[in-house]
């Protein structure tokens, strides 16, 4: 369980196909406190980490995963946005998020907004997936507040402080981002449907 709250940016090291798996080397400076089999979310995707030394450590991704994230796009040097999982008893500061990817989302466009960002992303309606005005959404790991909701689009704003510390300076248009839908708004819709 995660709180959209990013940690850390960490910096692709290497990547190495192994059948259907990817493994991934990351860099971070929190690369020293974290365990092997510890779950800690990349662009949002709940990872384990499976190998450490020094400042790196690895994690795998199945195909799964690759199929249904942005995570198999990739690059050595790419930046991501890190968090470890939540402890029980801290505040949440976000929302409830998982790591577990509903779909991907493609950035249809970004403007400066005297002080702060918005950004627009477009994603695969066919899902069934849904936003709500002013719901959660988490967009590559990062819990935001829906604007513009829209039957297959959605706008955030980005704050300075989200800006600077996650990969929100890097994105551009056209680039893919992982979605994680509100948990909540999951279930009722869920719920209606098994109503219907």
């Amino acid at each position: 369980m995660f709180t959209g709250i990013i940690e850390d940016l960490g910096v692709v090291k290497n990547l190495v196909t192994d059948k259907g798996n990817l493994h991934i080397t990351i860099s971070s400076k929190i690369t020293n406190e974290l365990k092997i089999d510890q779950s800690v979310a990349h662009n949002g995707v709940c990872l384990t980490v499976v190998s450490k030394d020094d400042d790196k450590y690895v994690v795998t991704a199945i195909k799964e995963t690759l199929d249904k994230t942005n995570i198999g796009d990739l690059k050595v040097g790419e930046i991501v946005n890190l968090e470890r999982a939540m402890k029980l008893g801290d505040r949440l500061d976000g929302h409830i998020v998982q790591g577990h990817v509903d779909q991907t989302a493609i950035c249809t466009n970004f403007e400066e907004e005297n002080g702060s960002w918005s950004y627009t992303f477009k994603y695969d309606e066919a899902l069934n997936n849904i936003t709500i005005e002013k719901g959660s959404i988490t967009v590559n790991g990062v819990s935001l507040t829906v604007v513009n909701s829209k039957l297959n689009e959605f706008s955030v704003a980005i704050i300075p402080y989200t800006y600077k510390h996650t990969m929100f300076k890097n994105l551009k248009k056209n680039d893919k981002v992982n979605l994680e839908f509100d948990v909540i708004g999951k279930y009722v819709k869920r719920l209606n449907e098994l109503r219907s």
